[in-house]
């Protein structure tokens, strides 16, 4: 590969990775990369943390550095150094450096687009004010972390409620501040469905967090007591002495749309599994390209590190001869909300619902459990609500959320793992996992919810869902017991406890269909399975009473 040059532009996830990738797979070969701010490689996955004072110093998310690169890795990087336009034909870059405006054009053999994405920062008036940021690179949190001081905040909007906006709200509380959150979905974490954050939405608020759900900013001003007043779309206000604008992420393309290379649909990159553009020397990785997803076959930008370090390492790999694809996203995902942890992988219910692919005669089914982390006998066992997302005709895996206080991210990467070889509930109902009392249980938290799943499939268990209650006409049997009851009961159930089924059956109809709950869904599953083997109709309400509060279900004394 001698004289063989490589152009890379951006660094961070995608960039970086490629570049270190492809020195390891040659030695010979020019590597330059090009990127525009301050920094080449660092952890902007952490940017909250040092906002929040939890990562102290700046220098600790250097992942690494224009000396590391050049020493270690014979890497040329050229900060503050932006790309501004590929000639195809020539196969020639011309970059500008940003401190003296000279414009300078490369040569290269292969190009590699990492250019990211940028913070969504809608035309709203007020929006330019002083003290309204966004939060993606390492001068973004020092510019936050200089108006906290300096101004003394002791309020904060965080505008979006998605990954980085609870983040943020976590490590603005951490440092003292009220915060406030406006979100235009009626939840938070709007890519998980909504019965499933439903304990994050009551954490935030333990932590004194005011939420401010199915509501969106019009416009900011200045407020006259000092600070920004946040118009909302309800006609309310609210003001702050600091906003964190957390909406999100677009592509960043116009590199690409210049040179004349395929967009997608969604506004990203698009690519083949190769991760090459449609132009035949250039590839590119990261956020601002659309994958595939593996489970719906939809594209999209997946704007998450561990893809991007995937891509980048798989554009090396082809770039210099290796057999090497990158097999699409699931979006697998994880954050931290104060006590609670919130992970998905695969879609969710939401997303194939809008996708058209799901209702009542649909390939897919779901249920919910609640079991807990680890063995019930050993202290500290915490429950996890966990969904669990499958094709009803092969038991196929689709997607997962769970939430709790622990052991949540170990079950989704399972899960994820097993959704990446294709695997079934079949497979998670067998599933060899570690057990200790302190760590999981015989029956680990997957392992059930493969066996629940299975049970479904196998024609074992019939469930029912509490979206659907309102429009059942049969009856409805509550399983727990009479302390349990006292404390808040469905409307409209009728009540024998497990313990007294048998000999109360006669009480319960022939010509009606019967759907039963207890709290989290095990006993009314034997209850279902009695009622069954003698000649009733019944299923089983999925999740139980638990998942029937977490959907906001109305109470009755």
């Amino acid at each position: 590969m001698g004289g063989f040059r490589l152009l890379i532009v951006g660094g961070v996830a995608g960039g970086a990775s490629c570049a270190a990738r492809a020195r390891r797979l040659s030695e010979e070969a020019e590597i330059v990369v090009f990127e525009r701010g301050d920094f080449v490689s660092f952890a902007n996955c952490g940017l909250p943390y040092h906002v929040g004072g939890v990562i102290g110093r700046e220098e600790e998310l250097l992942v690494a550095t224009p000396e590391l690169f050049r020493e270690r890795l014979r890497i040329e990087v050229r900060l503050q150094t932006e790309a501004v336009a590929i000639d195809r034909r020539r196969q020639r870059l011309r970059v500008r450096e940003l401190a003296s405006g000279r414009e300078s054009e490369e040569r290269y053999d292969a190009l590699v687009l990492s250019p990211g994405a940028r913070p969504i920062r809608p035309d709203w008036p007020g929006i330019d004010l002083p003290g309204i940021f966004s939060l993606r690179t390492i001068p973004d949190a020092r510019r936050i972390r200089g108006w906290i001081q300096e101004h003394r905040a002791r309020t904060a909007l965080v505008v979006g409620g998605g990954y980085i906006g609870l983040e943020m709200t976590e490590n603005l509380v951490r440092r003292g501040l009220s915060v406030t959150v406006v979100e235009r979905e009626a939840q938070v974490l709007p890519l998980f469905d909504p019965e499933m954050v439903a304990p994050l939405a009551e954490t935030l608020q333990a932590h004194g967090v005011k939420l401010r759900l199915s509501e969106s900013v019009v416009g900011f001003e200045p407020d006259p007591a000092g600070g920004i007043r946040a118009r909302l779309s309800s006609g309310a206000a609210e003001r702050a002495d600091l906003v964190l604008l957390c909406l999100g992420v677009q592509p960043e393309t116009e590199l690409a749309r210049q040179a004349g290379l395929e967009i997608g649909e969604r506004g990203g990159i698009r690519v083949d599994a190769h991760l090459r553009t449609s132009s035949p020397r250039i590839w590119a990785v990261g956020d601002a390209v659309e994958v595939k997803d593996v489970v719906t076959g939809r594209w999209g930008p997946v704007p998450l590190a561990g893809p991007a370090n995937r891509q980048g390492r798989i554009a090396a790999d082809v770039i210099f001869g290796r057999e090497a694809s990158f097999r699409g996203a699931q979006g697998t995902a994880v954050v931290g909300v104060f006590e609670e942890t919130a992970a998905c992988t695969g879609p969710s219910e939401k997303a194939l619902r809008r996708a058209g692919l799901w209702g009542k005669e649909g390939p897919f089914e779901k249920v919910f459990l609640h079991p807990g982390h680890h063995a019930s006998y050993y202290p500290g066992a915490e429950p996890i609500a966990l969904k669990l997302i499958f094709r009803r005709d092969n038991g196929r895996l689709v997607g997962a959320q769970a939430v709790g206080r622990a052991g949540v991210d170990k079950r989704i990467d399972v899960i994820a793992m097993a959704i990446q070889k294709e695997g079934s509930v079949f497979d998670l109902e067998e599933a060899e996992l570690c057990y200790a009392p302190q760590f999981g249980a015989a029956r680990d938290p997957v392992n059930v919810a493969g066996m629940i799943a299975a049970n479904v499939i196998r024609g074992d268990a019939r469930i029912a869902h509490w979206e659907d209650l309102e429009a059942f006409s049969g009856l409805l049997l509550d399983v727990r017991s009479e302390e349990e009851v006292r404390r808040g009961r469905v409307p409209g159930s009728v009540h024998i406890p497990i313990d007294r089924l048998r000999e109360r059956l006669e009480e319960l109809p022939r010509d009606r269909e019967i759907w039963a709950y207890c709290f989290v869904g095990q006993r009314s599953y034997l209850a279902s399975r009695i009622l069954q083997q003698r000649g009733r109709r019944c299923r089983n309400l999925s999740g139980g009473y638990r998942t029937y509060l977490h959907r906001g279900g109305r109470v009755a004394s």
